[in-house]
């Protein structure tokens, strides 16, 4: 097995699959090494949170990280679409999980909050696996410290800019509302994507307008075809910090069954992966993928569908962090 040194000036990747197979050992991201094989200290860290009492509806998505984890085996270490070996260009680590208190949602935001200052911190960014959606609010304003407010990609079936259900200020449905509320996302620069399926009213697209959202609906994905969306994403980005939060949900339940508020109609998993990478050229500080819930996956297609796009995701990061050290 790879072993890892603090002080080895060249990236530890993961574990060397023709010397030791897939199925064996811990399943850490894309069989990577532990944060503290790496010295504590990584370019990346995939950092798993098991949370998910700000459902509204099926729960499950607490065991998400760890089953993106188990897919995520299958990961190589070059990755052909971005013509990059992302392990070898950034240390990635897997910093374990968040572990926040699944009877008290405001205690949870705290807690993960502070864990996400720890990590970016150490002048990582970072690669969440959630968990539900609930946990975006307080890794953006974690990341909005570091940054200023952050440009938003977020793509999703469900708009999640709603004020509360059953009176509560943090859940699922209400992240992105709080986060423009607290000032901590760039207003100028945040969209939707792969939005679709019936609201409660039309007041929800007139509030969403207000706080600044353009969208990008599933329909326009399939209409005009993932460079066109991709290239219109990238100009209302520029070169703003960006943070991209994905909610598996926004693909078609067809490609992604393993999920807490599944809507027909969504995007497939090609068009995400497509988008994602036509987004490489965008200043991506730190990224989510969340709203896994593999009780109610078959044959794992939600789970691999999630690997991949953190795949991608962290391969973005890892291309720029170079990039960024040659100058």
């Amino acid at each position: 097995m790879t072993t890892a040194a603090s002080a080895s000036p060249e990236p530890v990747g993961p574990v060397d699959s023709s010397r030791i197979p897939r199925y064996a050992g811990p399943a850490t991201f894309a069989r990577l090494p532990r944060l503290d094989e790496v010295g504590g200290r990584a370019d990346v860290a995939v950092v798993g949170v098991p949370f998910d009492t700000g459902v509204s509806y099926r729960p499950g998505a607490r065991f998400g990280g760890n089953a993106i984890r188990e897919a995520s085996r299958l990961l190589r270490p070059y990755n052909p679409a971005q013509d990059a070996s992302p392990f070898a260009l950034a240390q990635v680590a897997d910093a374990g999980d968040i572990a926040a208190n699944p009877f008290n949602i405001n205690e949870a935001v705290e807690t993960i909050e502070a864990a996400a200052d720890d990590l970016l911190g150490t002048g990582a960014r970072m690669m969440t696996l959630g968990g539900d959606h609930t946990i975006a609010l307080p890794i953006l304003r974690s990341v909005a410290k570091k940054h200023g407010p952050v440009a938003l990609l977020h793509f999703d079936a469900h708009l999640d800019t709603w004020d509360t259900y059953f009176g509560a200020e943090y859940t699922h449905g209400t992240p992105f509302r709080r986060a423009v509320e607290e000032g901590i996302l760039d207003t100028s620069a945040l969209s939707h994507v792969g939005t679709r399926g019936p609201l409660y009213g039309k007041k929800d697209l007139d509030d969403d307008e207000k706080m600044g959202f353009g969208i990008v609906t599933s329909a326009d994905v399939m209409r005009r075809g993932v460079d066109e969306v991709a290239d219109q994403l990238r100009q209302r980005i520029g070169d703003r910090p960006l943070y991209i939060s994905i909610d598996i949900d926004v693909l078609d339940p067809a490609h992604a069954p393993g999920t807490g508020t599944p809507e027909a109609g969504g995007l497939t998993s090609r068009e995400l992966l497509e988008i994602v990478r036509g987004l490489s050229s965008c200043n991506l500080v730190s990224a989510d993928v969340v709203e896994v819930a593999p009780a109610y996956d078959h044959a794992e297609i939600t789970c691999v569908a999630a690997s991949h796009t953190a795949y991608e995701l962290t391969t973005i990061m890892s291309r720029q962090i170079a990039a960024a050290r040659q100058g």
